[in-house]
């Protein structure tokens, strides 16, 4: 399991660049203040306990937040709105396995481990991350 996390990380550091932070398409998403505790113990989040599950959080963030389990106690928190969108009505994202999928027409598609698009190479921003810090059996989920 270590293997994998470490190659979930050497990929998203790899493929991550500072140029989306810069780049005028990537400004649809607003820098909206989180900060939300989830408790693990609640049956709404046990999914997250397993490897390669996600959980939907409406109301937090752009679009809502997805939470994105690695196992091992590996999370990741993404805004749940397309940041190749301007926001509207089709652009919050839906989980589909280990992907997020825009209802847009364009369908874009996102991993949900590397927050980067994989439906179209042209595509130039990534998902909007979220810092998550764990604390004993709860969740913090911050920018």
């Amino acid at each position: 399991m270590r293997s994998l996390f470490l190659l979930f990380s050497f990929v998203l550091l790899t493929t991550c660049s500072g140029d989306s932070v810069d780049n005028p398409n990537c400004r649809f998403l607003l820098n909206v203040g989180v900060n939300l505790t989830i408790n693990l113990s609640l049956p709404q989040y046990s999914q997250l306990e397993f490897a390669g599950n996600a959980v939907y959080i409406a109301n937090y963030g752009n679009g809502g937040i997805i939470v994105a389990s690695l196992g091992n106690n590996q999370y990741f928190a993404w805004d749940a709105s397309d940041p190749n969108h301007s926001p509207n009505s089709c652009s919050t994202l839906e989980i589909v396995g280990a992907e997020a999928v825009c209802g847009c027409e364009d369908g874009n598609t996102y991993s949900l481990f590397t927050g980067q698009p994989l439906s179209d190479p042209d595509l130039t921003c990534g998902l909007k991350a979220y810092r998550v810090e764990q604390s004993e059996n709860s969740l913090l989920i911050s920018n």
